[in-house]
């Protein structure tokens, strides 16, 4: 008897575990034509190179033209939808600068300050390594490299 309860709290875990774990993987959004950013309003799925994106925990997503207005959202969500706090936020997306394509916002690093514009002009720029990023900031005159957690919302405003 104990073994069978033992097999069947071993399932259980992994059941769990599994569980969290396809929770925490959603895959970015398929950008759609009529997708607008949730902060300026700008029609998205012509700036492919700069969108990025929050998915909630409930399933539901906002899209934006770039980094910069997705942090200003990351940074108050009730300013822009007041059903959403931050801690509805599961997963971020960036488009990365040179790839372009989307990986997880939170491992990688943003130059801020550089002559490099987007949409709606000055923007950080996503790169998937602290190297790249640094090489990035001195090509094109950036003022300092910020891994996910330093960014601040003096550095979005």
């Amino acid at each position: 008897m104990k073994q069978i309860q033992r097999i069947v709290l071993v399932v259980t875990a992994i059941l769990f575990v599994s569980s969290l774990s396809q929770a925490a993987d959603r895959k970015p959004i398929e950008v759609k034509k009529d997708d607008k950013c949730q902060v300026c309003g700008m029609f998205v799925a012509q700036y492919r190179e700069w969108i990025a994106q929050i998915i909630f925990t409930d399933g539901t997503y906002a899209i934006f033209d770039g980094p910069k207005d997705m942090l200003k959202y990351y940074f108050d969500p009730a300013k822009y939808n007041h059903a959403k706090k931050q801690s509805d936020i599961q997963t971020l997306y960036v488009t990365e600068y040179y790839s372009t394509k989307f990986m997880a916002a939170r491992k990688l690093f943003y130059v801020v300050g550089s002559d490099v514009s987007g949409p709606m002009g000055a923007e950080l720029v996503p790169l998937d390594s602290e190297k790249k990023a640094k090489e990035f900031m001195e090509d094109h005159h950036g003022k300092k490299v910020l891994t996910f957690p330093e960014i601040r919302r003096e550095d979005v405003d």
